[in-house]
């Protein structure tokens, strides 16, 4: 029998390109500082700190074409998938130059791949989106972003254990998100996605026990923290991917190691139970 997952795997999409074009502006950088308590930021001609372009480029629609939960109606660049819960997995990001506040960008992006796949978590679906960020002619940012579309968790069905975070950190600062935070967050990347703002739909929609910290929030975090912990190092290299959630009012822990490779760090999110919530690799320029 043919399958819903069969019938559409939403494969026709790879290729599809969109592109945007924006301003890197300092008064969003400005807000994004004060946002992470650092002072008054990168001023205008600065590079752009690592994991600040998700600040730009975001579509804001009208609110007529805002779905359930707070993302723009399916269609447009991205599939349609039919599957109620969308995130945001994980990405690998590569700076190649400096991206200067102020500077008029521009953002090129392609589908490059859909797999649907169906197990013991139900139907999913992934998509990787490749982005290129660039400014007069120079290619600053290259990254591919992993989505992930799911079926909603049936209520009986067994929590996931994430795995237990390393102890080996060499490097550690505690991070407190308030729901504060989260909401100025989810303003300044235009992220309407109501788990992080809307308790009651998060809880009772979703299945969330709380409202859940942004993976993007938490991969800024991280490549901040690398960074300190690597002081007058360039940061070129930040792989990433979200293994467990964190919530609102939860203290978690950003951590760090030297890896094996040379000028690399493991650095991951350690959150309030131990549990690993995110992992990635921070690699330097030698």
């Amino acid at each position: 029998m043919t399958t819903a997952l069969a019938e559409n795997d939403h494969t026709d999409a790879i290729g599809r390109t969109e592109r945007r074009c924006g301003t890197i502006q300092a008064d969003r950088v400005s807000a994004l500082a004060a946002t992470l308590d650092l002072g008054q930021g990168a001023g205008p001609g600065a590079a752009l700190p690592a994991g600040w372009h998700w600040l730009f480029f975001n579509p804001f629609v009208r609110r007529s074409e805002v779905g359930a939960d707070g993302h723009p109606k399916r269609g447009g660049f991205l599939p349609d998938v039919d599957l109620p819960r969308r995130m945001w997995a994980g990405g690998r990001l590569r700076y190649l130059a400096p991206l200067p506040v102020g500077a008029d960008a521009e953002k090129q992006s392609e589908i490059t791949a859909v797999k649907a796949k169906s197990g013991r978590a139900g139907r999913l679906v992934f998509v990787t989106v490749r982005h290129r960020i660039g400014t007069g002619g120079t290619l600053c940012i290259e990254e591919e972003q992993d989505i992930v579309y799911r079926e909603a968790a049936a209520p009986d069905a067994p929590k996931p254990v994430p795995p237990a975070a390393p102890d080996a950190a060499e490097w550690s600062e505690e991070v407190i998100p308030d729901p504060v935070l989260l909401f100025r967050y989810s303003a300044l990347t235009s992220n309407g996605h109501r788990i992080h703002y809307d308790r009651e739909y998060a809880t009772g929609e979703e299945g969330y026990p709380g409202l859940v910290v942004h993976g993007p929030l938490i991969a800024t975090l991280l490549q901040g923290f690398a960074a300190r912990c690597r002081p007058g190092a360039r940061l070129v290299r930040f792989d990433f991917r979200g293994m467990a959630p964190l919530f609102a009012d939860h203290a978690f822990r950003l951590a760090a190691a030297p890896a094996e490779a040379p000028d690399t760090l493991d650095v991951w999110a350690r959150g309030p139970n131990g549990e690993l919530a995110m992992k990635a690799e921070a690699v330097f320029a030698p």
